[in-house]
């Protein structure tokens, strides 16, 4: 059977969202056609062989809408007969576009695909597509009639439901941080970003080189001086039982970013010269409780684990989407992880959530620490609005 392989991934640096953030003034297609552009210029690929460009967008409106992903391709200079597609999975839609080009290549439809995702959560704030609309329509009203809730409800729930602390949120958050202010100093990040040239606050152009929301010096001590983000007294009626953990700290930011990545079969890549950095293993997509909305890491992780045939021990990186700090230690507490194999260079509390990004921004980073480590196999997952997770299983080679 054909596989289907990852010859490389590269993303841009991550930018703080508006005010500050130096990727702010980058309109999201160019910001999308940067990753594009680099990573055709990394791997030589001849762009006219590329069968289509499958992109993960959420906020699919204004700047990000018209089917984005078709404006990047041509803003990054790829042939006018490249077809590309803008999908949503929300938080997961770049990993549902590796699975989607992984898939399209095995079946047979695509010998060379691109992957890739982007957000300017600066330029299209989160939740606009739905501003002042209601998504949800009479039937799911009538199915939950108390009422879904905001993901920062979610994550308090999840914080209740498994008893995690204040304390405990707190600590990974500042070791995500930690991790990711080392990998910086370390030189880890240098083989996946590609530095773009963004207008600064003059108008004049200025190169961004890395990730913004990082902050080396966060203690413990500094995040326990933040307020809970979400707590309102309807809340407060609604879940008595929440104690109010979540903050600002142990959430990720608001960012801007965009990633992308290569994939082909193993003997297409022979043919065109192009040497696999590793092999799409094994795919899961889950739905779970929409009113916990972020625990379908957990059976994703289950059920692709039990379908790749391989075992916990047998993973040597994970990386798992730290939309919150109650997510992941959720997620550990249920899956018995060893929390020093995942996100080993830090995750999105540190290094940011650029929404549609971030499944691909994940991947290019566990590329680099199967790499870095030595490791195998790789896992990642990714919790979405509604209820719903992505996992994918890599293999390096």
């Amino acid at each position: 059977m054909t596989d289907a392989v990852i010859i490389d991934a590269v993303r841009t640096p991550i930018g703080k969202g508006k005010p500050n953030g130096r990727l702010a003034g980058v309109h999201p297609v160019d910001l999308h056609a940067h990753a594009l552009r680099s990573l055709v210029e990394r791997t030589g690929i001849d762009p006219a062989r590329i069968d289509d460009v499958i992109s993960g967008a959420v906020g699919q409106i204004g700047e990000q809408s018209m089917n984005t992903a078709r404006w990047a391709a041509l803003a990054a200079g790829l042939p006018e007969s490249v077809p590309a597609v803008t999908v949503d999975r929300q938080c997961g839609s770049s990993q549902q576009a590796i699975h989607f080009a992984a898939q399209g290549v095995i079946s047979g439809a695509y010998d060379v695909v691109v992957a890739s995702g982007v957000e300017s959560m600066s330029r299209v704030p989160m939740g606009s597509q739905a501003a002042g609309q209601d998504p949800f329509g009479q039937g799911v009203a009538a199915r939950y009639p108390e009422g879904l809730v905001p993901q920062g409800i979610s994550a308090e729930l999840i914080a209740a439901q498994w008893k995690l602390t204040r304390a405990q949120l707190d600590a990974y958050s500042a070791e995500s941080h930690r991790r990711a202010a080392s990998a910086w100093a370390g030189g880890k990040f240098a083989g996946e970003v590609a530095a773009l040239k963004a207008p600064g606050a003059d108008g004049t152009l200025v190169e961004v080189t890395q990730d913004e929301s990082v902050r080396p010096g966060t203690t413990t001590e500094i995040l326990a001086g933040l307020k809970p983000a979400f707590r309102a007294e309807h809340w407060e009626q609604r879940f008595p039982q929440l104690g109010w953990q979540v903050t600002a700290g142990n959430s990720s930011p608001i960012n801007d970013g965009s990633a992308a990545v290569l994939i082909t079969s193993s003997d297409t890549a022979k043919k065109l010269g192009l040497k696999p950095r590793a092999r799409l293993h094994t795919f899961a997509v889950v739905g779970d409780d929409p009113l916990y909305m972020l625990t379908g890491v957990i059976p994703a992780t289950r059920k692709v684990l039990e379908r790749s045939g391989l075992k916990l021990s047998d993973i040597d990186a994970f990386e798992v989407n730290e939309a919150f700090a109650s997510v992941v230690l959720a997620w550990q507490a249920e899956i018995g992880a060893d929390l020093a194999k995942v996100n080993v260079n830090g995750g999105a509390i540190a290094l940011g959530h650029p929404l549609g990004a971030s499944g691909a921004r994940l991947m290019t980073s566990l590329l680099s620490v199967l790499e870095q480590t030595g490791g195998r196999y790789g896992l990642q997952t990714m919790c979405e609005a509604g209820g719903l997770a992505n996992a994918t299983i890599i293999e390096r080679l």
